[in-house]
């Protein structure tokens, strides 16, 4: 896995699987993985009240940034703000002793994973979970269904490539087909010919709206 990631720039979004952790990059933690985790403890032990408070108070911290990011959009600017509040519920996390196991063995856990929870709040465009990710991978188990075991090393790799430059296509908002078309190799320099070409062939949707309603009923300002 490093050596496939190697020259991997960006942030990389994942589930806990520790292997993630050598790879020289910032990282983005699942939360959603964390919440399932946490829902779990808290069903094995309901009426533990130290874990109890922890979860209560990691849901308080989390749902102002989920707010923002469904008001805003995964925009740094807007989510910089809760920085300040990660910042106090670590401190708050690092001043008690927890006597329950389940309760100490969650704040080992936030601590540890501490600069991987909130890198999103960092980035624009980083989602807090990697749902992408999971919805991904479907295609992935429906090849399996299709190739029925019969299939060579090199299929496999070449099918994986197209797979990955359809799914970046897809969450990016473009036409697979028309990027192969293109015979452009970057994808973000093929979404902003796309959006140049768009602003170009609709310049009613660079006028004053107000304006070209008018005009359109045949007054003008």
């Amino acid at each position: 896995m490093r050596f496939l990631l190697k020259d991997f720039k960006g942030v990389l979004i994942s589930d806990f699987y520790t292997a993630y952790d050598s790879i020289n990059c910032p990282r983005q933690k699942c939360l959603i993985h964390l919440i399932r985790d946490l829902n779990d403890d808290l069903l094995k032990e309901p009426f533990n009240e130290e874990i109890k408070a922890l979860i209560s108070e990691f849901a308080a911290l989390l749902k102002p940034m989920i707010e923002t990011v469904h008001r805003f959009g995964l925009k740094k600017r807007f989510l910089r703000k809760h920085k300040i509040d990660v910042k106090r519920f670590f401190a708050r996390l690092s001043q008690r002793e927890y006597l329950t196991e389940a309760a100490a063995k969650c704040k080992k856990r936030f601590e540890k994973n501490r600069d991987s929870l909130f890198t999103f709040l960092d980035y624009d465009g980083i989602p807090w979970n990697n749902n992408n990710a999971e919805h991904a991978i479907k295609a992935v188990a429906l090849l399996r269904r299709d190739f029925s075991g019969v299939t060579t090393t090199k299929g496999i790799c070449d099918y994986m490539i197209l797979l990955s430059i359809c799914e970046t296509c897809r969450f990016k908002g473009v036409s697979f087909l028309k990027f192969l078309c293109s015979g452009e190799k970057d994808i973000d320099a093929f979404v902003n010919t796309e959006l140049k070409r768009e602003r170009n062939t609709n310049p009613i949707s660079q006028q004053n709206p107000k304006k070209f309603l008018l005009e359109i009923r045949g007054q003008h300002i």
